[in-house]
């Protein structure tokens, strides 16, 4: 009668977890994810009004600002990370975020749609259990105009992107592919 018990409890209290991972996930999702069309829709217009030049200030500087107003109002890391980083110190993967995003390239290799690309899980973070949350980001028409292939950027491009990100290894992206993602990390 024990070992049934325990077992019973066990189920019970397996269930109630994935319900709460769940429910969090569902958050998560509901509080950061409308910041993905905020910042492609300002990286549109300005590529429309103003051109692709003008767009590097926007995702160098504006992109950020808005990202890190979302994390001061939730209390949340959140930000942009990529293998191939074009801005190092802010958007440089850490061990999980690298696991997350490699397993996302095989998913895609497979079929998987990309938009629905994600992951989440608590994790113990330095003795802390903590909340992360990965969903790639796909690689838009409009992000190839300064990340495509390098020999597709004009010249002053080229040039106006090396002054700004002088260890930029974020070029030679097709359509389709995974850019990065849109990572969170928030305590419990």
């Amino acid at each position: 009668m024990r070992t049934y018990f325990f077992i019973l409890c066990s189920v019970l209290s397996a269930t109630t977890f994935a319900q709460d991972l769940e429910a969090l996930k569902r958050d998560t999702r509901q509080k950061v994810l409308p910041l993905l069309p905020k910042v492609s829709g300002m990286m549109q217009e300005t590529v429309a009004t103003q051109g692709v030049m003008a767009a590097i200030p926007v995702c160098k500087e504006k992109a950020p600002q808005l990202i890190k107003e979302h994390a001061d109002q939730t209390g949340w890391s959140i930000r942009r990370v990529s293998l191939k980083a074009r801005n190092a110190e802010r958007s440089t993967p850490d061990s999980w975020e690298v696991r997350q995003l490699a397993d996302f390239n095989i998913r895609a290799a497979a079929g998987e749609p990309l938009e629905t690309l994600e992951h989440g899980e608590v994790v113990n973070d330095k003795g802390v259990s903590v909340y992360r949350y990965i969903r790639a980001i796909p690689v838009g028409s409009v992000c190839l105009s300064c990340h495509g292939a390098t020999e597709s950027l004009a010249p002053n491009l080229r040039a106006e992107l090396i002054k700004n990100y002088p260890h930029d290894r974020a070029t030679g992206y097709a359509a389709g592919q995974i850019r990065g993602g849109l990572t969170v990390k928030r305590p419990l």
